[in-house]
C-alpha cells in the first residue's frame, strides 16, 4: 500500500498549483478527503474557472478528472502516477458561477499495468451530477 495520506495529499497538490505552467489552473482546488484508491477535492466555480457561459469550462472539468483520479492512484496498492492511455468525459449539468463542487475520484480496478478510474463532479449543495469521467492510466511493468 502508497504511503500517502491526506496532509501528502494536500502537498502533492500544493506543489503542483504552487508550480510554473498549467496545473496552477488547480489552484481553488483543496483535498478534503483520502483513503485508499479514492480522493475527494471541493473547488468553488470562480470567473477563471468558466466559459463564455459562465458555467464550468469543459477543458478545467477534464483536466479535474485527469489530476484527482491520479491522485487517487497514486494512493492506492502501486502507488504509480502512470500515463493516462483513454479518458471521457460525459456532461451532465452546468456548474454555475460561485457553486462548490464536489470531485470525487476512485479506482475501480488496478492491474499489473493498467488502472480504471472514475471521478464524479457534483454540486456540492444539490447533488446533482455535473459530469462523470472515465481515465484509464498505464501503470508500466509488464
Amino acid at each position: 500500500m502508497a504511503s500517502l495520506s491526506l496532509n501528502t495529499i494536500k502537498q502533492m497538490m500544493r506543489v503542483m498549483k504552487d508550480k510554473p505552467g498549467f496545473d496552477r489552473v488547480l489552484n481553488k482546488v483543496e483535498a478534503v478527503a483520502a483513503a485508499p484508491g479514492k480522493v475527494v477535492c471541493e473547488m468553488r466555480v470562480d470567473e477563471e474557472h468558466t466559459n463564455g457561459f459562465g458555467t464550468l469550462h469543459g477543458g478545467l472539468t477534464a483536466t479535474l478528472v485527469d489530476v484527482i483520479s491520479t491522485m487517487a492512484i497514486m494512493y492506492s496498492e502501486r502507488g504509480a502516477p502512470g500515463v493516462s492511455v483513454d479518458m471521457n468525459i460525459t456532461y451532465m449539468n452546468a456548474a454555475k458561477l460561485g457553486e462548490d463542487v464536489v470531485i470525487t475520484a476512485q479506482v475501480l480496478k488496478e492491474g499489473r499495468t493498467l488502472a480504471f478510474c472514475t471521478v464524479d463532479l457534483s454540486s456540492k449543495a444539490t447533488g446533482k451530477m455535473i459530469a462523470q469521467g472515465r481515465h484509464t492510466k498505464h501503470l508500466g511493468g509488464s
